[in-house]
């Protein structure tokens, strides 16, 4: 072979060498990266719905890929991201991967990333976009590079929107992109007005995703979003098929076997929304023991608020008390970083007292103790002191019920100082708890006009605020305690009126159902009288109830 053949094939063959080592070789920036790597946590049959996104890297990583993808989509953030990292670990020119970490720290549906995520988030985005990749991918990493850009100066609605603004330009660019149109519709769940009623984004959102459910019958997001959407009372009848099927499409999912219950609540279906906790506590109890800890695991505490509330729902105190007493022993919480598993701790042990109008029992709550600093939460904890709050003021404690409500007045100036436009939905439900506290130390002080008064104002600011969908319900709705006041008032035409708007918004609570029949009663309207307590039985007819007020329910209907 001549000479410079065999340069030539030398060079090429140490131009090959070279150009492999440098592939492979891993950008030194992800050293700085504190990605979550490890073995992931699925348990059941590890079936988390069915999807190929177009976007993935290399043939090898594609299962991996689809399958972080559908764990992003049924809100599994931890283990997303270990699936994403574990496609840039086998590919780390695969710049997909890196989109999806940044989208799983991101929590669009919950709450704001940590300062923490947002640099994280920064990180990830600088090494992806060094990365060689086509047009499509390139704007799928500029729109949730938008959401990360300059987070110190811009505040979260504003670069929520931004990202919002990108996907719907991608969902427009590629109308034939399946998972364009459903995070498009996922930012738009993220934009939604959070205290307004229209449901805007949530319309806008939910008929995109049901043009796609035909075709896509067991995609895992298509399903979730649109429960998400329709989780109000206005929507939440359109969901209701959807709800029935999403726990089948993704059964691994402990999220996926409690999002129908947001659904089932908003429309009473008590029977159905017990099922699907019992399913999802059961769940969630399968990753603790992966995780190999004892603590309150948010999926199981969240459950367990849906049914301690279901439960009441039917008058059901057995086993609501059976539920709490899984709970409350509980001296540490896992995610220390979820906000959101400090409401369950705080809210069901006061629906438990509330609910039952055990004022005694509500004015010596005591907080459980979870290793956590209660004042970082202002919002689950003004949960506790208005109903030791309303408690105070039953058993005629007048000290202690001012006490608590200036506790209130705090924790509501705090998060007014606070002005993060995403937690206004908070500010307000801890205002309506203030008003409504004042109204009843007023009332129940004889001053009937104050407490009318404050009652009514409550209910004005409760009139426009939307449930927050971390909950099944306020642990006493406004409009209902208004009816309580009413009636005590001696005004049962009144009373019946606002039972019935509020029954109308929060579908066959036991409280409601029952204020209603003794308003209808005391009116002398005897046929909706009959109607509610009638209701009140079938509510409770499988739950063994042992509340006066099936008796009294009972005793009418026997004798009319």
């Amino acid at each position: 072979m001549k000479p410079k053949i065999v340069l030539f094939l030398l060079g090429m063959f140490l131009h090959l060498i070279s150009c492999k080592d440098n592939a492979m070789k891993p950008n030194p920036a992800l050293a700085t990266i504190d990605f979550l790597r490890g073995d992931l946590l699925l348990c059941g049959s590890g079936q988390f719905g069915e999807l190929k996104f177009s976007l993935s890297c290399n043939y090898e990583t594609r299962a991996d890929f689809d399958l972080a993808v559908a764990l992003l989509h049924s809100f599994q953030y931890t283990d997303a991201e270990k699936a994403f990292v574990k496609v840039i670990d086998a590919d780390p020119n695969c710049p997909m991967a890196y989109w999806g970490v940044a989208m799983s720290i991101y929590h669009a549906a919950w709450f704001p990333p940590s300062e923490k995520d947002l640099k994280k988030g920064r990180q990830v985005l600088a090494v992806a976009k060094e990365l060689s990749m086509d047009e499509k991918q390139r704007d799928y990493i500029n729109a949730i590079d938008v959401f990360y850009t300059d987070w110190q100066n811009v505040d979260h609605s504003t670069r929520a929107k931004r990202f919002e603004m990108e996907m719907e330009k991608i969902h427009l660019k590629y109308p034939e992109d399946v998972e364009a149109a459903i995070f498009y519709t996922l930012a738009l769940y993220s934009t939604r007005d959070r205290t307004g009623k229209e449901y805007k984004n949530e319309q806008k959102a939910g008929k995109i995703l049901e043009s796609l459910f035909e075709e896509n019958p067991n995609h895992p997001g298509i399903a979730h979003y649109i429960i998400h959407n329709y989780d109000n009372p206005v929507l939440a009848h359109k969901g209701l098929e959807t709800a029935r099927r999403y726990a089948k499409i993704a059964p691994s999912s402990s999220h996926a076997q409690h999002m129908p219950s947001h659904i089932f609540t908003r429309l009473g279906i008590w029977e159905e929304s017990i099922e699907s906790n019992i399913q999802s506590a059961e769940s969630a109890r399968c990753y603790k023991q992966a995780l190999n800890i004892n603590d309150g695991f948010f999926e199981e505490l969240h459950a367990i608020d849906y049914l301690v509330y279901a439960y009441l729902q039917q008058g059901d105190n057995t086993r609501a008390e059976q539920q709490y007493n899984a709970i409350k022993t509980a001296t540490a919480i896992y995610p220390l970083n979820v906000t959101a598993v400090m409401y369950p701790i705080a809210a069901i042990p006061s629906r438990l007292a509330l609910e039952n109008k055990n004022w005694k029992r509500a004015a010596n709550l005591q907080l459980q103790e979870t290793g956590l600093d209660w004042g970082k939460f202002p919002w689950q904890k003004a949960i506790h002191h208005f109903a030791k709050a309303l408690g105070a003021s039953h058993t005629k404690d007048y000290a202690l019920a001012e006490e608590e409500i200036k506790t209130l007045t705090k924790l509501h100036q705090l998060m007014i100082a606070e002005n993060d436009p995403s937690q206004f939905i908070q500010v307000n439900q801890v205002e309506i708890q203030l008003k409504t506290a004042q109204a009843w130390l007023f009332f129940t002080r004889k001053d009937v006009e104050n407490g009318l008064a404050f009652m009514q104002e409550a209910v004005a600011i409760e009139r426009k605020t939307s449930l927050h969908p971390l909950t099944p319900g306020d642990v006493l709705p406004a409009m209902e305690l208004l009816g309580d006041m009413l009636l005590e008032m001696n005004k049962p035409d009144e009373a019946l009126i606002a039972y019935e708007e509020n029954l109308s918004k929060t579908a066959k609570r036991f409280n409601g159902i029952y204020g209603a029949a003794k308003a209808a009663k005391n009116s002398g309207n005897l046929e909706k009288a009959t109607h509610y307590f009638k209701q009140l039985i079938e509510l409770t007819k499988n739950s063994n109830s042992v509340r006066r007020e099936v008796e009294e329910a009972k005793e009418f209907i026997a004798h009319s």
